[in-house]
C-alpha cells in the first residue's frame, strides 16, 4: 500500500437535496468517497431527489444510504466505514411548515444532529460542518447580521430548531474536541433549488402564464446567495483547522427587495408577473443581510456570482427541464 494515497471519505446528510447533491457533485470531481445519508422525505417529490444524484449510482466513491438521522442505531450499523468529516445539511426545511409541526421539526432538527453529533463522538470523526440558517437571526433589526451580535430573536419553529443545533454543536465541540463549524445560510438558490421556494415557483409560474403568490406588499428584502458560492463555503469548512468552533454567515452581502426581484425575473424572461396579495405569514422576517466580513477572514469567502447572473443561470435550468 505504499504510495497509494488514502482519499477523504465524507459523509453528507441530506445529500440528494438541493445544496447536498451540488456537494456530491464537486467532492466526487475532487476525488472524494462520499456516503449520501437521506431518508427522502416526502416535503417534496422524492424523485427530484433521486434525479439529483442518479448520474452517480453506481460510482465506486459514492455510497447511498436511505436511512434516517433519528434513528441512531440504525446509522450505527449501516455507517460501518472509517469517515474525515460530517457535512449535516439533513433538516425538516421550511419556516411556514415548522408552525404547523413544531415537534415533527424537533424531532428531526435537534435529535437528529445530537445523533449525528454523538455518532461523530464515537467514531471519532473530528470535523462536522453543519447547515445552520440566517433564520436564527429572526427580526434583529441591526442589520448587517454579524455573528458577534448574540441578540438572536428567532421567531418560527425551525430557527428555533437551528439555533439549538449550534448550541449542541458549541457543547460537543467544548466536551469532546469535535471541531464543529456552523454555516449560516442566507436564501440559496440556483439549479435544483426545492421547488416550493419563491424564486422557482416565481420562474415556474411566469413561464406557464399563471399568476405568483406575493405575501405583503413586496417590500421584504433578502440576501441571496447563489448555489457555487454555497459549495465552495463548504469545501473550505471541511478543511478548516484554525479553531475548534466557529458560526459563520455565508450570504451574499447585498439586500434585493422582492419588488425588484420580480422586476428582475420579468426582464429575463420577457414576461410581465401575474401577481396575487396575500397577507404577511407568520414566521417570515423583514429582511436578512448578511456581514460576511468573519468568512472572508476565516475562510476567505468572496461571493463571486451577482443576482444577475445567478438569475440567468437558474432561469436557463429551469427552462431545460421544462424542455426534458
Amino acid at each position: 500500500m505504499t504510495g497509494i494515497q488514502k482519499k477523504h471519505h465524507t459523509i453528507i446528510t441530506g445529500g440528494a437535496g438541493f445544496i447536498g447533491s451540488h456537494l456530491v457533485d464537486r467532492l466526487l470531481d475532487m476525488g472524494w468517497q462520499v456516503t449520501i445519508v437521506d431518508n427522502f422525505d416526502r416535503f417534496y417529490d422524492p424523485l427530484i431527489k433521486e434525479k439529483n444524484i442518479s448520474k452517480h449510482i453506481g460510482n465506486l466513491n459514492c455510497r447511498l444510504i436511505k436511512a434516517d438521522i433519528r434513528d441512531l442505531d440504525n446509522l450505527r450499523n449501516v455507517l460501518a466505514d472509517e469517515y474525515d468529516v460530517i457535512v449535516h445539511l439533513a433538516a425538516k426545511a421550511g419556516v411556514r411548515p415548522s408552525i404547523l409541526a413544531p415537534l415533527e421539526y424537533q424531532e428531526v432538527n435537534i435529535k437528529g444532529t445530537q445523533n449525528l453529533l454523538e455518532f461523530a463522538k464515537e467514531k471519532e470523526i473530528s470535523q462536522f460542518v453543519f447547515a445552520s440558517s440566517s433564520s436564527v437571526y429572526g427580526v434583529n433589526q441591526n442589520v448587517p447580521w454579524t455573528e458577534e451580535d448574540h441578540v438572536l430573536m428567532p421567531i418560527s419553529p425551525y430557527a428555533f430548531t437551528k439555533v439549538s443545533g449550534e448550541l449542541l454543536g458549541h457543547v460537543y465541540s467544548h466536551l469532546y474536541g469535535i471541531r464543529f463549524i456552523a454555516l449560516r445560510f442566507f436564501t440559496v438558490y440556483g439549479p435544483r433549488q426545492r421547488p416550493d421556494l419563491a424564486i422557482y415557483k416565481f420562474v415556474d409560474n411566469m413561464l406557464r402564464g399563471e399568476p405568483i403568490t406575493v405575501y405583503g406588499d413586496g417590500a421584504t428584502k433578502r440576501d441571496y446567495t447563489y448555489i457555487d458560492d454555497v459549495i465552495v463555503s463548504i469545501i473550505v469548512s471541511m478543511r478548516y483547522n484554525q479553531t475548534t468552533y466557529e458560526v459563520i454567515n455565508i450570504g451574499g452581502n447585498h439586500t434585493v427587495i422582492l419588488t425588484e426581484l420580480i422586476s428582475s425575473l420579468e426582464n429575463i424572461l420577457g414576461v410581465k408577473a401575474k401577481i396575487k396579495r396575500y397577507p404577511e405569514q407568520p414566521g417570515d422576517v423583514p429582511q436578512t443581510y448578511a456581514d460576511i466580513g468573519k468568512a472572508k477572514r476565516l475562510l476567505r469567502y468572496m461571493p463571486s456570482t451577482s443576482i444577475t447572473a445567478g438569475l440567468n443561470k437558474f432561469v436557463e435550468w429551469v427552462k431545460s427541464n421544462q424542455r426534458k
